[in-house]
């Protein structure tokens, strides 16, 4: 995209955490089809980097994301929306592999929630909203929204929140079960930060597997899930950071985990 001005800002620490920022403030962070595009570029490439363990995905202090891009989409007939194939922009946040948290201050709306549950964590800010109001322009969700809200609040309040297109307060999200904690605005991103340097320094294949089990648990039935949770489990005894981890528990002593390959456990 060279040329073009980035709708999106990536920060890189030596920590492992990734913060990456909506940049679209003068349309409230839409997600035009360049932003998810800019989007996907970023979580393919976050995903391939081995120095990367925690990624921060959030917008601005007022709005997270205002929903999708209508002037976009308005006059599009349905092959023209089947042609952009807006899934495969999607896609490299779904699988993304590492933990995802997102940081949210203000509006995140239609496809601004549907990006913020595609995170692992949500930490929001007490203004925050959250709502899927697609109906009150005629259609419906259509990047998850229906699925993952049913799956995070139940199908009663997910109707509500679908059917009326009506937005739900940080404290209403955190009670339904919806996001993981409501902080001070002034303190969203710091939070995110600190949760994302935490587990940045934990294990990071441990963090990885527990993630994929999870994900691959929650559509299939317990003894499919329970297998897999048995085989991951099973496969992190051939880790470095397992033989260190369990090493310093029985020494009392503090472990250093994500060593770099060839650097000696101590």
């Amino acid at each position: 995209m060279d040329g073009i001005e980035r709708q999106t800002v990536l920060e890189l620490s030596e920590d492992g955490v990734a913060v990456l920022r909506l940049n679209r403030p003068d349309v409230r962070n839409a997600l035009s089809p360049a932003l998810r595009q800019e989007l996907a570029e970023h979580f393919h490439a976050l995903a391939d980097d081995p120095q990367v363990a925690c990624v921060v995905l959030t917008g601005g202090p007022t709005v997270f994301a205002a929903g999708a891009d209508i002037k976009a989409m308005a006059t599009a007939s349905p092959g023209e929306m089947v042609a952009r194939a807006s899934e495969r922009s999607w896609a490299p946040i779904k699988d993304f592999p590492k933990p995802l948290i997102a940081a949210v201050n203000g509006w995140a709306l239609g496809g601004g929630c549907e990006l913020a549950m595609h995170a692992d964590m949500i930490i929001a800010g007490e203004s925050a909203k959250f709502g899927q109001p697609e109906i009150r322009v005629g259609i419906m969700p259509g990047a998850g929204g229906t699925q993952r809200l049913t799956r995070a609040v139940g199908k009663a309040r997910a109707m509500k929140i679908l059917l009326t297109g009506e937005p739900v307060s940080a404290a209403e999200a955190l009670a339904m079960g919806l996001i993981t904690e409501v902080v001070a605005d002034e303190a969203v991103l710091a939070r995110a930060v600190a949760l994302a340097q935490t587990i940045a320094a934990l294990p990071r294949m441990a963090a990885r597997k527990i993630k994929e089990v999870v994900l691959a648990g929650l559509d299939g039935p317990l003894e499919a899930g329970l297998r897999l949770e048995r085989q991951a489990f099973q496969l992190l005894f051939d880790t470095a950071d397992q033989k260190e981890g369990m090493a310093a528990f029985i020494e009392k002593r503090p472990a250093r985990f994500n060593q770099p390959a060839g650097e000696p456990q101590q």
